[in-house]
This record gives structure tokens, sequence and C-alpha cells, in this order.
């Protein structure tokens, strides 16, 4: 497994596409859920993901604090279906949040976390910070990770 860090700009052309078809294959076919992918927040991301042969096994979005919300912030965060069942959500997130709080030096992140994965978020230092709400149909909470 190699992992990538990138910015937009980075990105091939070719690494673009596999991020995009992964995650347009979850969120928008997998969860039946017609929503602009395309959001405009691509271009002030850092894109960290994870490729298995030439496959991208794992992804997550990382936003700048002030970019969607005050704090920074990780979304987009997606796990190809034949890479499922071996962590590599968890290992992901974990280096996400690793990333946010050793090269940015942030002591807090925001997530949008689908309700039913709270216990998965939850198990990574989040809090809910919300009540629930819906966003394009589906149950979200609002969690917040605070460094110790």
């Amino acid at each position: 497994m190699d992992w990538h860090i990138k910015t937009f700009h980075e990105l091939t052309n070719d690494d673009l596409y596999a991020l995009m078809k992964l995650r347009v294959d979850i969120f928008v076919v997998e969860q039946d859920c017609p929503y602009p992918e395309l959001d405009g927040y691509d271009q002030q991301a850092v894109h960290y993901f994870s490729k298995i042969d030439h496959d991208i096994a794992a992804n997550v979005r990382i936003l700048p604090r002030n970019t969607k919300f005050a704090e920074p912030s990780i979304g987009r965060v997606a796990v190809a279906e034949k890479f499922r069942g071996h962590g590599y959500g968890r290992e992901i997130m974990q280096k996400a949040i690793d990333y946010i709080a050793n090269q940015w030096h942030e002591r807090e992140i925001k997530i949008e976390a689908q309700e039913h994965l709270k216990q998965f978020y939850s198990e990574l230092g989040f809090r809910q910070n919300s009540e629930p709400y819906l966003d394009d149909g589906i149950p979200h909470i609002d969690m917040i990770w605070k460094r110790n």
C-alpha cells in the first residue's frame, strides 16, 4: 500500500479521476443519494489517499480552517468496496488526524458524520456536538476532535 498526500494542483489527471470515481461510486451510486459531489472544496483541500497496486483503496479530503468550517475538517471518507474489512478507514482517518495536528498544528477538527458511524468516529476521539440532522436525506451529526 502506498500513501499519498497531494493538493488539488498536485493530483495527476488519473488520480483526480480515480478519486472522483470512488466518491461517486460510494456516495451517489451505492448510497443511492443524488447530490452535488463536485462542491467547490476540492481545490482548497489536501487529498490523502492510499493505493494498492494502481487502485485507490481509501481516501479522505482535508480542508483547512475557515474553508467549510471555522475548524479544519475531514470529509469524503471513502474506502473502495473491494478493500473494506481491512481497517483502512480507521488507518486513513488516524493519518488525517495526525496530519492536521502535526503539520498544521491544529487543536480541533470538525466532521459531519453519518449518524450510523458515530461509534467508529468516537473510537478515534471525536465527540458528537449537534443533534441529528438530514443531509441529502441521510441522518448526520456534527462531531469534534480536540487535542488533549
